[in-house]
């Protein structure tokens, strides 16, 4: 289902993604939007406007629910720039359908916000995936390129540690390839001492 106009919902890999904003406080070194425009079934993820929630919510009539296996918050930006809509949505899709709902996420929502947004996440997200990238703090900051400096690494940790409270599924991942098999490890021992999961996810060109 290709759509001409600004791509607000798009299908990927069996689930159904929304594409709430292009503000992001990260540059990221691999970011996936600096060679490329679409993802999945959308022509371009790059956004005319940010969409309403208004604007959202009508957009699911275009869509048969009853074909995914989730629902997944994530575009070319940061979702939780858009936490208001986001929050509203989550709550639309829950009273609609039920569906398990997924943040893919850089895990700054706390220093955009500048307090912890995690509470506002129960009983609305059932999963956060977090891009953890390294377990190396200098090397993080010269990856992500956060527009918070270097307490970023941090700060990411603390939100997947507050999230747990909140959130039923935290995920840390880094993406495969990228790492060297003893950085995998410390991420590994990272995820445990957080009590989250690790997930080493396949690269995406």
């Amino acid at each position: 289902m290709k759509h001409t106009a600004m791509t607000i919902l798009y299908e990927l890999h069996d689930n159904l993604y929304i594409n709430l904003t292009n503000r992001c406080p990260c540059s990221c070194t691999f970011c996936l939007r600096q060679n490329r425009e679409d993802m999945g079934t959308s022509d371009s993820l790059w956004l005319e406007h940010e969409p309403s929630f208004e604007e959202v919510a009508a957009e699911f009539e275009n869509f048969d629910m009853d074909r995914y296996h989730e629902i997944v918050f994530c575009g070319f930006g940061e979702p939780t720039e858009a936490l208001d809509v986001l929050l509203k949505t989550a709550h639309f899709i829950k009273e609609h359908w039920e569906k398990p709902i997924r943040i893919n996420t850089n895990g700054l929502g706390n220093l955009i916000h500048g307090r912890d947004i995690t509470p506002s996440f129960e009983g609305l997200i059932d999963t956060l995936s977090i891009s953890l990238n390294t377990p190396d703090p200098q090397k993080y900051y010269r990856l992500v390129r956060p527009r918070f400096g270097e307490i970023s690494h941090n700060a990411m940790l603390e939100f997947a540690r507050n999230s747990k409270k909140y959130v039923p599924n935290v995920v840390l991942t880094t993406v495969s390839t990228t790492l060297t098999s003893d950085e995998e490890e410390q991420c590994r021992r990272i995820c445990q001492d957080l009590g989250v999961t690790y997930r080493i996810r396949p690269f995406e060109s």
